[in-house]
């Protein structure tokens, strides 16, 4: 008979190594830290910062966002939403319907860059003396969000 699972205790990472799992430098957990996007559990009896198991992906989470256009500030109420720090308010509901209207205009944008991509490699070259189709693609005026 096989015995019960037990659950494996996550070992706490410390600073260097939440930095090499999340491929960030050490300033940059710190600058977190200060922003309060990443909090140590605890610390060693030493000093040093030790993080959780989850601490990797969510600096892993923070640069990828940022990557995608975020802002230090939209990452931080997205973060909140995500910890469960209480009831969303009102502002909370009107950043997260704002910023998915904007990834909405981003995807849109995206899609006519990338139809105006296939035409031109299909079609070749831009000729001259006309408006080649990727700058005419984002060069349009931005449309209304959506309702």
């Amino acid at each position: 008979m096989a015995s019960p699972r037990r659950p494996v205790e996550a070992v706490p990472l410390r600073i260097g190594a939440l930095a090499r799992e999340s491929g960030v430098k050490l300033s940059t957990l710190r600058f977190y830290e200060r922003r309060k996007l990443l909090l140590p559990m605890d610390r060693s009896e030493s000093g040093q910062r030790l993080y959780g198991p989850d601490a990797a992906i969510r600096v892993r989470f923070i640069r990828r966002s940022q990557e995608l256009g975020f802002t230090l500030k939209e990452v931080s109420a997205v973060l909140a939403l995500t910890d469960r720090r209480g009831t969303p308010t009102r502002d909370v509901a009107r950043f997260a319907e704002a910023k998915v209207q904007a990834i909405d205009a981003r995807i849109d944008d995206l899609r006519r860059m990338r139809r105006a991509i296939t035409t031109l490699m299909a079609e070749g070259f831009c000729p001259p003396d006309t408006v080649c189709p990727i700058q005419a693609s984002l060069g349009a005026p931005k449309r209304k969000p959506r309702a």
